[in-house]
């Protein structure tokens, strides 16, 4: 078995050394991308923001046991902040509340300059309402820009059992944002 290639390996082996230069670099290279997953995942900013703050905390303590070659630093980082969403997510299904949260309108925005903005949420919405694991491949290969390999790795399944959410996944998307398809009445 090849030995698998590292970008981070150095820079990883620095943070575990206490380097806070490498530290610095580290949070710079990774908190956008942790950030970017959080938020798709959870649909909160803020919940994204702790969840991305303790996966690069779980990081920086790991970093001198870190064993480079079993898998790259940034595929293990994307696992340990799924794991971290999912953990949020449990935790909201189990919260019963007195009062129902409060929901945004969901009837158009009262500025039709803000039509991008709308679409996004959209979107959004429909990606919120896939199943968990379906919305998990596409926002780790489409949105965190993995590769399938890399994907699939992150979320412990084959290749071909990625491809297979990801083709439900997107054809859940297209018939529910099917008006949006050129040519379709608004």
């Amino acid at each position: 078995m090849a030995a698998i290639v590292d970008p981070d390996e150095d820079l990883v082996r620095r943070v575990g050394q206490g380097d806070p230069a490498a530290i610095q670099a580290l949070v710079a290279r990774k908190l956008p991308r942790m950030l970017a997953l959080a938020q798709r995942m959870l649909g909160d900013a803020t919940e994204a923001e702790d969840v991305a703050q303790d996966a690069l905390m779980r990081a920086w303590k790991q970093a001198p046991r870190w064993q480079p070659g079993k898998a790259k630093f940034d595929t293990w980082l994307h696992r340990v902040g799924l794991n971290l969403c999912y953990d949020r997510l449990r935790r909201r299904r189990e919260v019963p509340t007195q009062t129902p949260p409060d929901r945004p309108d969901p009837g158009p925005a009262p500025d039709r300059g803000l039509l991008v903005s709308e679409l996004g949420d959209r979107v959004n919405r429909a990606l919120a309402a896939l199943p968990e694991r379906q919305r998990e491949a596409i926002v780790l290969c489409h949105y965190q820009e993995l590769g399938n390999i890399e994907a699939a790795g992150v979320m412990s399944v084959s290749v071909e059992a990625l491809e297979s959410l990801l083709s439900r996944g997107r054809r859940t998307l297209r018939q529910t944002l099917s008006d949006l398809a050129p040519g379709a009445e608004p």
